[in-house]
């Protein structure tokens, strides 16, 4: 498996932009498709956005479209999630992942991935 370490979170104003980052080691890390989860006080975790191996397809969570934009660096072995005009409800722990198989979900499931980071905290103020 893959190692990954999420950067980045703190606290932000409403309508501001925050970068994460999330380092990965161990493997090769262009075998595996990336993906964004968050996981807010009293909520179950859920999807937010999604990149392919190569980078050349992003899937995306209604609730970000448009906001929030992910990217890889395959010889950094890092992916990055910019968010932009922050709202409140984006306050959550936020974690990075990794799926070394195909997806026919467009990788929005939990089940499909196989390493976690421990999540990065990132508030959103009023």
């Amino acid at each position: 498996q893959v190692q990954l370490v999420e950067s980045g979170g703190g606290l932000v104003q409403a309508g501001g932009s925050l970068r994460l980052s999330c380092a990965a080691s161990g493997r090769t890390f262009s075998n595996y498709a990336m993906g964004w989860f968050r996981q807010a006080p009293g909520k179950e975790r859920e999807f937010g956005i999604a990149i392919s191996r190569g980078g050349g397809t992003k899937y995306y969570a209604d609730s970000v479209k448009g906001r929030f934009t992910i990217s890889r660096g395959n010889a950094k072995n890092t992916v990055y999630l910019q968010m932009n005009r922050l709202k409140p409800e984006d306050t959550a722990v936020y974690y990075c992942a990794a799926a070394n198989r195909p997806s026919g979900l467009g990788y929005q499931s939990e089940p499909e991935y196989d390493s976690w980071g421990k999540g990065t905290q990132v508030t959103v103020s009023s």
